[in-house]
């Protein structure tokens, strides 16, 4: 990649949603916190595994806050981060942008 390219916000933005399920799971988040359990209901297609790991990748990126509310039983909700709302409002012009492309 150019180092113009690297320095595009974009390309930033593109390289943090990058895996299979990134996107689907910011949509979701970005309508309410939820616990893990509802994600998997709400994203069926994904393995635990891989939603576990997309969570982490998405948390260590500082888009998905993760909360554990401690008593029995333990109970971990997702969130957005301030940032990964930012990158939702972005989406939603891309999206926007798609589905005019498709009529076209």
């Amino acid at each position: 990649m150019s180092e113009m390219m690297e320095d595009c916000g974009l390309a930033t933005a593109v390289r943090a949603i990058e895996g299979k399920w990134k996107v689907d799971i910011l949509c979701e988040l970005g309508r309410a916190p939820r616990r893990f359990g509802r994600l998997k209901a709400a994203i069926p297609a994904v393995s635990e595994k891989v939603l576990t790991a997309q969570l982490r990748e998405l948390e260590a990126d500082g888009l998905v806050h993760r909360q554990v509310h401690s008593g029995p039983p333990v109970k971990v909700v997702y969130s957005l981060t301030e940032l990964g709302a930012g990158l939702n409002d972005g989406a939603t012009a891309l999206c926007k942008w798609g589905a005019a492309l498709k009529v076209r």
